[in-house]
Order: C-alpha cells, then sequence, then structure tokens
C-alpha cells in the first residue's frame, strides 16, 4: 500500500528564518532514496488574524511502508531530519501513513 511521511511544521517563532531555511528542507527530502513524490504546502492564514493550527507541511510519498522506513535509515535522512528538528522553531509533528485513495 503507498505510505506517505508527512511533516508539519508548528508556527515557527521567527517566519522570516524559517522561510529562509524551508527551501534547503525540500532539497534534503527530494534526496530521500525511493521518494515518488513531494509535496508542499504553506497554511494560509486565518482570516481573523488568529494563529493558524499549524504552518507548513511537506508529504513524502513512497511506494510502501517499507520503502519509506528503508529512506529514514539512510544517511540522506541523516541529513535531513536534524535539519527538520533545527528549523522547527514552534514545533514539529511527523507522521507515517497509509495512503487508502491515490
Amino acid at each position: 500500500m503507498p505510505t506517505k511521511i508527512t511533516v508539519i511544521y508548528d508556527n515557527p517563532t521567527d517566519p522570516d528564518a524559517f522561510e529562509a531555511g524551508y527551501p534547503e528542507q525540500v532539497t534534503l527530502a527530494k534526496a530521500l532514496p525511493g521518494l515518488v513524490r513531494v509535496e508542499s504546502a504553506k497554511v494560509w492564514p486565518k482570516e481573523d488574524g488568529s494563529p493558524t493550527p499549524a504552518y507548513r507541511q511537506v508529504d513524502l510519498y513512497f511506494t510502501d511502508y517499507d520503502a519509506a522506513s528503508a529512506a529514514v535509515a539512510t544517511e540522506q535522512a541523516a541529513a535531513l531530519f536534524p535539519s527538520i528538528f533545527g528549523l522547527a522553531t514552534g514545533g514539529v509533528r511527523i507522521l507515517f501513513s497509509d495512503i487508502e485513495e491515490s
């Protein structure tokens, strides 16, 4: 079954610094072995100006759970994940999910 890894970035303490470092995150993610597709998204601001429930998300698609699990055990992942945690000054959540429809 297709699998994705979703990285959900919470609202950063310094959005400008986050945006300056974010393109490198996507570049590092694209280097993961077995990656089929990457989707990057920025959460729309709320109309009333209150904080959004998240700031950005990246979805990393793989053919199956084994491919995703193998990818996170590589040297490319060893470069990616510490940079994710370093950039995510507001917090981050990482999910592995089975894709039920594609």
